[in-house]
C-alpha cells in the first residue's frame, strides 16, 4: 500500500521512508559485527544508537568529519568547546599536580590557586583564540608611500612549549610598503597574536613576519626578537645575563644587504 502524502509539503504520514531505512541499516551495523564476534568468542561493546547514527551520517555524506571530536548532537555542531569552559578540568589538573608535590590542596593558601592558575594560563596563550583578520579590523590604508615603516621595542611575553615557562623581551618590526600602509598598533597586536601561545622564538618571529606580509604585501618584512628565558635563568644552566636574539628578513630585507642594514641601525639606534 502506498503511504498517504501530505499534499501541501510532500511529507509521509505513515513514517519517513528515508529514516525507517537509515533505522534498519543501523540495526544491521550493530547486528553484523555482533554475530561475527560471537562466532570467533570474542567480546565486542555495543555501540550506542548515538554513534551509530553519527557514523551513518558521516559516511554517507562523505563530509570528512568521521574523526570529528566535536559532535555534540545530531545536528552536528562542530564548534569546541569555549576556553571559559576548559577551566573546570585545568583547574582538576592543577589541584592533581599540588598533590603530586606533596602539597595540601586544601590549605587555605592553596585551596583557590587551581582556578587562579587555570585563569592565568589561558590568558597566557589567549591567542589561540585570535586570528590576523579579527586584530587587523580592517586597519589597512592606501597609502601612496613606499619608504620604510619601523616600530620597535615592542614588549613581548610568551611561554616556553618546552617547559611551560615565560620567555620576555622586545620585538622590532619593519617594513617596506607597496602603497599600503597598516595601523601602527596593529603591529603590536600582531605580536600579542602569536606571542600569547607555546612558542619556541624562532617560529614567533616568522609568524610575525608572514603575518604583516599577509597584512599589507609589502615589498618585504624584517623582525627581530630579543628574549630572556626562565628556563634557561631559573632552571639548567642558569645564565642569568643571556639573552637570545632571532631574526627573520623576507624579500627585499633578504635580497638587498644596504635595506637591511639600515633597517639594523634604525633598530639599534637609541
Amino acid at each position: 500500500m502506498k503511504p498517504q502524502v501530505n499534499e501541501q509539503n510532500g511529507s509521509t504520514q505513515n513514517g519517513d521512508i528515508a529514516t525507517d531505512a537509515a533505522s534498519v541499516a543501523m540495526d544491521a551495523a550493530a547486528i553484523v559485527p555482533a554475530a561475527v564476534a560471537a562466532s570467533a568468542g570474542t567480546v565486542v561493546p555495543a555501540k550506542s544508537s548515538q554513534q551509530l547514527k553519527l557514523e551513518m551520517l558521516n559516511m554517507g555524506n562523505g563530509n570528512g568529519h568521521e574523526n570529528c571530536t566535536f559532535h555534540h548532537d545530531l545536528e552536528l555542531d562542530h564548534k569546541p568547546p569555549t576556553r571559559e569552559a576548559l577551566l573546570p578540568d585545568m583547574a582538576r589538573s592543577y589541584r592533581l599536580l599540588l598533590g603530586g608535590l606533596g602539597e595540601n590542596p586544601d590549605r587555605q593558601g592553596l585551596i583557590k590557586t587551581p582556578e587562579r592558575a587555570a585563569k592565568a594560563m589561558l590568558y597566557f596563550t589567549k591567542g589561540y583564540d585570535q586570528n590576523l583578520e579579527d586584530v587587523l579590523n580592517g586597519a589597512v590604508f592606501d597609502e601612496d608611500h613606499d619608504e620604510m615603516v619601523v616600530v620597535k621595542d615592542i614588549e613581548m611575553f610568551s611561554m616556553c612549549e618546552h617547559h611551560l615557562v615565560p620567555f620576555y623581551g622586545k620585538v622590532s618590526i619593519g617594513y617596506l610598503p607597496c602603497n599600503k600602509i597598516l595601523g601602527l598598533s596593529k603591529l603590536a597586536r600582531i605580536v600579542e597574536i602569536f606571542s600569547r601561545r607555546l612558542q619556541v622564538q624562532e617560529r614567533l618571529t616568522k609568524q610575525i613576519a608572514v603575518a604583516v606580509t599577509q597584512a599589507v604585501q609589502p615589498a618585504g618584512v624584517a623582525v627581530v626578537v630579543e628574549g630572556v628565558h626562565m628556563c634557561m635563568v631559573m632552571r639548567g644552566v642558569q645564565k642569568i645575563n643571556s639573552k637570545t636574539v632571532t631574526s627573520t628578513m623576507l624579500g627585499v630585507f633578504r635580497d638587498d644587504p644596504k635595506t637591511r642594514e639600515e633597517f639594523l641601525n634604525l633598530v639599534n639606534s637609541k
